[in-house]
Formats: structure tokens, C-alpha cells, sequence
């Protein structure tokens, strides 16, 4: 699998597939609880808005801060920015270079580091459809990648509380529902309903 694909392709089904679920977000959406149980829909917004805007920087072999997340949401329009800045990531990770090497801020592979954050965009732009309502359908070809990715991650994202436990799925579950299972994510998780 690793090196037969093209990032840039990928990165951009998987913003395309997420964009009109950020823009499907209504205010009155922003407390709801998430399949993420640290975030609501706003601090998962901003979280994914800060993961877009700082892999960028990753791309480029710089560094990022993740110790903590502004609040995008403050600032009107954060539903364009969203795209817009899905784009900048798209351009960041086409350039000559950006693949090689090992990242400054991560300490991994870079190649790595950009699946990781097709990862983000796939997995959160899910969580925050179910969160909100709203359909998903992932960008087919990404699966198989990110299988391969989030399968080496896993065990160390476990020990640092980014994924839990594996849900358990049948073996004819759809491929999405399997790697939603791997990350610790309920495929059949649905938004509670309001009292």
C-alpha cells in the first residue's frame, strides 16, 4: 500500500466529503454531544478547524501547538474558513517535498503525518454528520489507506487516550464500520435524543 496512492488526491475527496457536513452544522447543533465524548459539536468544530489549519504547517516540515485550541467558532464565517482552509491543506500537502522526510513537529514519517490527518478529516467529519443529523459517505479510495494507517497508530493511540478500545463489528460489516470499530468509535452510535 504505502507509496501507491497519491495524498493529494486523497486529501481532497476526503475535504470534499467533509465540507458540507461542517456547513450542514446550525448553531442551535453547536452543544450537542458527539460520538468524541471530550467534545461537544463546537469543540469538536474547533479541533478540527485547528487540525486543518496546523497540518498545513506539518506539511512544510514546521512545527504546530496542540496544548490548545483557539476558539474559530468566535469569528464569523467559520463555516467558508472551514473550506478555505481544507483547501490550503490540500495545496500544502500537493508540494514537491512535503512527503519526504521525517516531520519536525511529529517526529514521525512524514507520509505518516498526512495520513493522519486524512484520518481526522474521514473520522470527525463522520462524527460530527452523526453528531448533527446529517449523512456521510467517506471517499472510498482513502479506506484502504487509512486501514493500513490507523491499524500501525492505533496501540499508540490508545496509550495516549486518542482512541479507545476496539468496537467490536461483524465480519461482513461495511469497511468503514471496521475502521470506525478500530478507532474505538460505535458505528451504530446515534445523537441522543432531547428530553
Amino acid at each position: 500500500m504505502t507509496n501507491t496512492y497519491d495524498l493529494t488526491d486523497l486529501l481532497k475527496g476526503a475535504a470534499e466529503r467533509a465540507e458540507p457536513v461542517v456547513r450542514g452544522v446550525k448553531e442551535s447543533d453547536l452543544g450537542s454531544a458527539t460520538p468524541c465524548s471530550e467534545y461537544d459539536v463546537r469543540d469538536l468544530l474547533n479541533h478540527s478547524l485547528h487540525v486543518v489549519i496546523s497540518f498545513q504547517a506539518l506539511a512544510a516540515k514546521g512545527t504546530a501547538d496542540f496544548s490548545t485550541t483557539p476558539d474559530y467558532l468566535l469569528e464569523d464565517g467559520w463555516r467558508e474558513r472551514f473550506g478555505r482552509e481544507t483547501g490550503l491543506l490540500v495545496t500544502a500537502w500537493s508540494q514537491p517535498g512535503a512527503l519526504e522526510g521525517t516531520s519536525q513537529g511529529m517526529g514521525l514519517p512524514q507520509r505518516t503525518v498526512g495520513e493522519m490527518v486524512l484520518g481526522d478529516l474521514t473520522l470527525h467529519a463522520w462524527d460530527l454528520a452523526r453528531a448533527t443529523g446529517q449523512d456521510f459517505v467517506p471517499y472510498e479510495p482513502s479506506l484502504p489507506v487509512l486501514r493500513e494507517g490507523l491499524a500501525a497508530l492505533a496501540p499508540t493511540g490508545r496509550k495516549m487516550n486518542v482512541f479507545a478500545e476496539p468496537v467490536p463489528v461483524g465480519a461482513d460489516a461495511p469497511d468503514f464500520d471496521k475502521l470506525l470499530a478500530l478507532t474505538g468509535r460505535d458505528p451504530a452510535w446515534r445523537a441522543p435524543v432531547a428530553q
